[in-house]
């Protein structure tokens, strides 16, 4: 079935082509602005200085629970696991010197 004709003559390609564009810039300027796909995230070091500082309070937590632990659950397998992360060392990944890439780590 042809196209129902908009004026007297049909048109030429180049005023379908014309229309067109005007039909979809206007479309374009319609559309709200897209958020950008990728977010920008923090740099690595801010990153590492965040989980670090996670683990640490993380830990402190571990650390209450295991204080306030009933006397019946000494020696359970929750005691022992709360012990080993009250154990962790984790003054050595606050300690680390954390490379700056591009030529400014020295």
């Amino acid at each position: 079935m042809p196209r129902p004709l908009i004026g007297t003559t049909p048109m030429s390609a180049a005023q379908r082509q014309a229309r067109r564009r005007a039909r979809l810039g206007q479309q374009m300027i319609d559309l709200p602005a897209a958020a950008p796909s990728h977010p920008r995230s923090p740099p690595r070091p801010r990153r590492w200085a965040v989980a670090v500082a996670t683990l640490i309070e993380l830990q402190g937590q571990y650390q209450v629970w295991l204080d306030r632990l009933p006397d019946n659950l000494e020696g359970s397998p929750l005691a022992e696991r709360l012990q080993a992360i009250a154990e962790l060392d984790l003054t050595e990944l606050e300690a680390i010197a954390l490379p700056r890439g591009y030529g400014r780590d020295r």
